[in-house]
């Protein structure tokens, strides 16, 4: 919403909020995903199909992480943007690549475990690494011209010490609107429905009685757990917010004032710092699930775990599925 759109609306908040929540994750995020990232390449002729999506994950959450400093020193300067417009749009393209791409890949691994656990016989030895490699440069390719039309909105207010918008400015707020709503269906929504479809299936497979494969069970399920985490903390919450704040946003322009807009704004920057700890929850997808995970790092999750109450099991001696 812009600043003195309608009257009430606390526009500082984010410049207070933000910073820090940018801060955490920008040093929390690259030394978990450096970690992450840099195991699987140095094992990278063991690399498995469905830890080939990790690590796109992985360098789709390094190249968001890198474009925080910039933003954290546009809050902290009460929102003055002195990096030019090509910055502003490559920051913001970035992180729908992230967004979108995290998505995409996670889809990816959910279809994978899917076809792995209900229809193991008709997919048995069909799919191979080189597959995901091509299947992973279609989900670049595609977040990438879903994510071009954004590059042609407005960004930048157009002065040297202008605003840096995350959607657009006030002008075109009506067709940005548009553009959100048919952008979360088909970015988000479809891909939802899809990942909700494979794990509720799989995790019907997996508690039928007759299920004897209990590590698969326990991964799949630990698996299911982190996706429903993600999407219900970091991306739903983000997606209808965002779209709440964009038609406020057009209300306003229109004249149209409601008491509800200032809560609306103050959620969207909520959300806002939420999404971008997928780049810091992200890795707990391949730290759940890897063998090559340091004796170290595996004492500290199950001290961790015990610490929570959760019991543990030894299977660090069970090699990984191939999906």
């Amino acid at each position: 919403m812009k600043n003195g759109s309608c009257p009430n609306i606390n526009f500082t908040f984010s410049d207070r909020f933000l910073p820090p929540v940018y801060i955490l994750v920008f040093v929390v995020g690259l030394i978990a995903n450096g970690w992450g990232v840099s195991s699987l390449l140095h094992n990278w002729k063991k690399l498995k199909i469905i830890n080939v999506f990790v690590l796109n994950i992985g360098l789709a959450d390094i190249l968001y992480l890198l474009t925080l400093p910039a933003l954290v020193a546009y809050f902290m300067s009460g929102r003055k943007w002195t990096f030019g417009d090509a910055l502003c749009k490559t920051m913001r393209f970035c992180f729908n690549l992230n967004l979108y791409g995290s998505i995409g890949f996670l889809t990816c691994i959910s279809v994978y475990r899917y076809l792995a656990i209900v229809h193991p016989v008709r997919v048995m030895g069909r799919f191979t690494t080189t597959q995901s490699v091509a299947v992973s440069v279609a989900v670049w390719l595609l977040v990438s011209v879903q994510s071009l039309p954004d590059m042609l909105y407005v960004k930048t207010s157009g002065n040297a010490t202008g605003k840096c918008y995350d959607t657009t400015s006030s002008a075109f707020v009506e067709d940005y609107l548009k553009y959100s709503l048919g952008w979360t269906l088909c970015g988000f929504g479809v891909p939802l429905l899809v990942a909700l479809g494979c794990y509720g299936h799989v995790a019907v497979v997996l508690c039928r009685p007759n299920a004897t494969d209990k590590v698969m069970k326990q991964r799949s399920l630990k698996l299911l757990y982190i996706l429903i985490f993600l999407f219900s903390v970091c991306y739903v919450p983000y997606h209808v917010f965002k779209n709440l704040n964009l038609a406020a946003r057009v209300s306003a322009k229109r004249g149209v004032c409601r008491g509800w807009f200032n809560e609306v704004y103050l959620g969207f920057q909520v959300c806002r710092g939420l999404v971008c700890l997928n780049s810091v929850l992200n890795p707990l997808i391949y730290l759940h699930g890897n063998d090559d995970i340091p004796a170290p790092l595996k004492w500290l999750f199950r001290r961790g775990r015990r610490v929570f109450g959760r019991p543990t099991s030894n299977t660090g001696s069970v090699p990984m599925t191939e999906i």
